[in-house]
């Protein structure tokens, strides 16, 4: 929990930003993050919560109660940090049920000598959310790539242009809608809102790419507990999407069977000793690790532990090199690859990434966007999620909105059917153009379905 936020700091920002908390729901942490930011578009802390995830398996739900229990302890140590009661959270998904397609949509215009307008772009966006897609999954993102205004192609915003063929190539993201239902549902039974759901690789490359990387060309490989996601940026744009279902803990559980030790020993072995490279461990220490009642107690060298964590290691990232090459960007990416999320902390990391990819390879540790005088528990890469999570809520966020108790409910108007504030109801552009919400529509389930 964060203890050293200054008393006086929701005083001193409450005039600039509103409050938003994020909930970055993972396979071995929840951590629920309240923020506001202040007069410089940095972002101040206002309270964090960080406990262990007990309920949830490669990034989806699997026991309701132990997550219910998980984000519930997360945000009162929020709340207590914070010293408000909040009632509206952003929160994330993942999961290898993320899958990612592309397709091209055209859109004939009736007037050639007419301006390409923002109603124009928003038909071809809404087309996309009419295509055939397996049972169960639903569109979460659309992000359009390069348009083609008739034979002008390769166009990045074609707003103002004229032309009678507007045509666009999509880069479609989906999931499956019992995932987003069940973190509906376990939100839900806290007693708090779920008031925006964002892909978390989205997130993380929020808090930790600089706009300079995803213009270069840049891969964000964020390695979690239960998976790796990946995320492609060029020119500014999203080009892939991809998750691996592999991440920390099957190197963890690797170690446990190599070394024949217990679960929770392996995972200290991993984050005391651990090193992704065994050529860079020269000392080759003897860890002793305690036996179990009567039995003596088992050594383990140093260069042996690496040499079980490199094995893994190197099939997840021959994953990510398959991957990189599928998305057709494997010779544009100048920036690289950026490693982020738990599994980067691993010693040596970056180095057997450059070894083995051919990329060079930094850790994105996600401070760039904090306000002066941060916990320094904030500095690592565990938090990219949450941090990310967090900066796109406040990009979201409106004025005179306030998600802790002490402000009144908005008013609400509809919209196709789904509830928008009043103030947001008249201009149906601001609607479209939240790329990173679900709609209430995606959250509930049909009155047929079970739980």
């Amino acid at each position: 929990m964060l203890d050293n936020v200054r008393p006086n700091i929701l005083d001193d920002v409450r005039a600039t930003s509103e409050i938003v908390v994020a909930v970055d729901i993972g396979t071995t942490k929840i951590c629920a993050i309240a923020g506001v930011r202040n007069e410089y578009e940095k972002i101040e802390i206002l309270g964090m919560g960080t406990v262990q995830s007990l309920g949830v398996s490669r990034g989806v739900v699997s026991n309701i109660d132990k997550t219910v229990k998980a984000i519930q302890s997360a945000v009162e140590m929020a709340e207590k940090s914070a010293k408000k009661k909040f009632k509206k959270v952003h929160v994330g998904i993942a999961g290898q049920h993320i899958k990612s397609i592309h397709h091209h949509g055209l859109l004939v215009r009736g007037d050639a000598y007419s301006e390409i307008t923002q109603e124009d772009v928003e038909k071809l966006i809404d087309d996309m959310h009419k295509i055939v897609l397996p049972p169960g999954d639903k569109i979460l993102h659309v992000f359009p790539q390069e348009f083609t205004v008739d034979d002008e192609s390769e166009i990045m915003d074609p707003i103002g242009m004229s032309g009678v063929r507007l045509e666009a190539n999509f880069h479609i993201i989906t999931g499956q809608m019992t995932a987003s239902r069940n973190i509906l549902r376990c939100v839900e039974k806290v007693g708090l809102e779920v008031k925006t759901m964002t892909l978390e690789p989205i997130a993380s490359a929020k808090s930790v790419l600089t706009e300079e990387e995803k213009e270069a060309g840049v891969a964000l490989v964020d390695i979690g507990g239960g998976t790796t996601d990946i995320t492609i940026f060029q020119d500014g744009i999203i080009r892939h999407t991809a998750v691996i279902p592999f991440g920390g803990n099957i190197i963890t559980s690797d170690i446990k069977q190599g070394c024949t030790v217990m679960h929770d020993q392996a995972e200290k072995l991993k984050v005391k000793f651990g090193s992704a490279l065994a050529d860079e461990v020269y000392d080759n220490r003897i860890i002793t690790i305690p036996g179990l009642k009567g039995r003596d107690p088992k050594e383990i060298s140093e260069r042996n532990l690496a040499r079980i964590i490199q094995a893994r290691l190197e099939e997840i990232l021959d994953y990510i090199r398959w991957e990189i090459k599928r998305s057709g960007f494997e010779k544009k990416l100048i920036g690289g690859i950026v490693l982020t999320g738990g599994g980067s902390m691993l010693k040596n990391i970056n180095l057997l990434t450059e070894f083995h990819t051919g990329f060079n390879a930094r850790i994105g540790i996600p401070v760039d966007h904090l306000a002066h005088g941060y916990s320094s528990q904030l500095a690592s890469p565990i938090y990219s999620t949450a941090l990310g999570l967090l900066l796109i809520a406040l990009e979201q966020s409106r004025e005179n909105e306030q998600e802790v108790f002490d402000i009144d409910d908005h008013a609400s108007a509809e919209i196709d059917g789904v509830e928008l504030p009043v103030e947001e109801s008249n201009d149906k552009s601001k609607w479209y153009d939240k790329i990173f919400t679900y709609t209430r529509e995606f959250f509930e389930a049909s009155p047929d379905s079970e739980f």
